[in-house]
């Protein structure tokens, strides 16, 4: 029991923080098209707690997919940057890496935004929720490796389009928007749109999704009962702590005076250093012959899982070191 609690105790903080920085990053999206945070953020949360609330989990799924279709914007905006794509494949293989705390704390951020938490507890609630049996495993697997792959890619387009055209002009991001609007000067103004575009599309996704994947979590580790297709009487708990997460995300990310990109990267941080804690129990979980049966996963799976923990921890420490250094 106590081991469920600390686990559950260090998603609920991953979780809600990520929560926090996609509804950062709705306001900042949606103010490229003049909307102010203080309308955007009640609005949005509004359409995403009735969404998350409308009882059915294929509506949720469908609807998601069609926001998800948004992505292929970042695809578009970085072939209008025109890249010099010969030193782009160059620099994909061959990383420059920087001794600084700074560098260290984007590429922990990154990795805590790339495995993320919510992203392992997703795949096993989408099986929850689908009802799925033995026989869908591969069906499952196939989704969840397809998913990571395309997330990566558009990843990787993200990081071209701004690595072209911001970095080698010397401007500086204080704002998850100052990114797209400093592309329109540059590339031309529908560069911005397609980028604020993609950025309010995959923020509302997550924003979507992160909440019910951290109550789904909880509940079934304390035997509470939960699924999206359940209504407030037969599953109090797991709505009660949906609806908290985003009432409160939202009311985080309105105050006056609130930063929005430090809330987004400092998430990002967050999730980098409670990774290896989640994977620690997740790992053991997976390789018990017991709970996984024939599933279990097997030594080079395990090898591959505990070498990602160490990294992990090499970097958070690394990262801390040097700004206790004051480097």
């Amino acid at each position: 029991m106590r081991k469920s609690a600390l686990a559950m105790a260090a998603l609920l903080i991953a979780n809600t923080a990520v929560t926090i920085s996609e509804f950062a990053g709705l306001a900042s999206g949606l103010a490229l098209f003049g909307v102010p945070k203080t309308i955007s953020v009640p609005l949005v949360g509004l359409a995403i707690w009735l969404l998350t609330m409308s009882g059915s989990f294929r509506r949720i799924e469908r609807i998601l997919l069609a926001v998800s279709c948004v992505f292929v914007t970042y695809v578009i905006a970085a072939f209008m940057v025109g890249p010099d794509w010969g030193a782009v494949a160059a620099s994909t293989v061959m990383p420059q890496l920087v001794a600084r705390p700074q560098y260290v704390s984007l590429l922990v951020a990154t990795i805590g935004t790339t495995i993320a938490p919510w992203m392992i507890f997703l795949a096993q609630n989408n099986v929850v929720d689908k009802n799925a049996d033995e026989t869908d495993i591969p069906l499952q697997r196939v989704d969840t490796v397809s998913g990571s792959v395309i997330a990566c890619a558009i990843a990787w387009f993200i990081i071209v389009t701004t690595g072209s055209v911001l970095f080698p002009a010397g401007i500086e991001v204080a704002d998850a928007a100052d990114a797209a609007l400093a592309l329109e000067p540059i590339v031309g103004p529908w560069s911005t749109v397609l980028f604020a575009a993609g950025l309010v599309a995959a923020s509302f996704l997550a924003a979507c999704v992160l909440p019910g994947v951290t109550s789904s979590a909880i509940c079934e580790a304390f035997g509470w009962e939960r699924g999206a297709d359940r209504s407030w009487e037969e599953a109090p708990v797991y709505r009660g702590i949906i609806s908290a997460i985003i009432m409160f995300s939202a009311l985080l990310v309105i105050l006056p005076g609130v930063n929005l990109f430090e809330i987004m990267m400092s998430a990002q941080v967050i999730n980098g250093v409670l990774l290896p804690v989640l994977l620690v129990f997740l790992v053991f979980i997976a390789g018990d012959k017991i709970i996984m049966g024939t599933y279990r996963n097997g030594r080079v799976w395990n090898a591959l899982t505990w070498a990602t923990i160490a990294l992990i921890t090499v970097l958070t420490v690394i990262m801390f070191a040097l700004q206790i250094l004051g480097f």
